[in-house]
């Protein structure tokens, strides 16, 4: 008689011959690793199992090495991406900041046009994040209508259209 363990997705349990572990669905690294266990401990097929748990036959071996070089620490979930601002180093801040403060009316894209003509690669975008991470983007009132003043109390003629608004000539 073989004693097995089987990992029931749905019920988020492990049962075996003789009871059952619930396994709480947040917990990613339990999952990961009742996998690898299922994987290498019960000869099961890789690729059925990794499925089975929401990865696929490469991702296994992934975890699984990544598991063999750190243990159950190195399944846990990492930040992906960049490490460090490698575009956005400290010198290239304080350019963006010197360029700002000698010439305050200079907008974004000036900016930007200088950085590169001195051998900074730099996105607009990045420096629009620069300028506003230390508050000095610069300040532009978008343009608004005039409207005419409202006639005065009392006053026998009604307010003069705008020039273009003239009515067509009736021929």
């Amino acid at each position: 008689m073989s004693a097995q363990l089987q990992f029931n997705a749905k019920n988020h349990q492990i049962t075996g011959p003789t009871g059952s572990l619930f396994i709480p669905a947040s917990d990613l690294l339990a999952h990961r690793f009742v996998m690898l266990l299922e994987g290498q401990c019960l000869e099961s097929d890789i690729a059925t199992v990794a499925q089975k748990h929401g990865y696929c036959r490469q991702r296994y071996y992934q975890l699984l090495n990544a598991f063999k070089q750190g243990g159950l620490p190195a399944l846990e979930l990492h930040k992906t991406g960049p490490k460090s601002n490698y575009r956005r180093t400290d010198q290239v801040v304080r350019q963006v900041l010197r360029y700002r403060f000698l010439d305050p009316d200079a907008s974004a894209e000036v900016i930007t046009q200088k950085l590169r003509q001195t051998q900074f690669s730099l996105s607009l975008r990045s420096v629009h994040r620069i300028l506003a991470d230390y508050g000095v983007q610069k300040k532009t009132l978008p343009a608004q209508p005039q409207e005419p003043a409202p006639a005065a109390a009392g006053s026998k003629h009604p307010p003069k259209k705008a020039a273009g608004a003239r009515r067509p000539s009736q021929h």
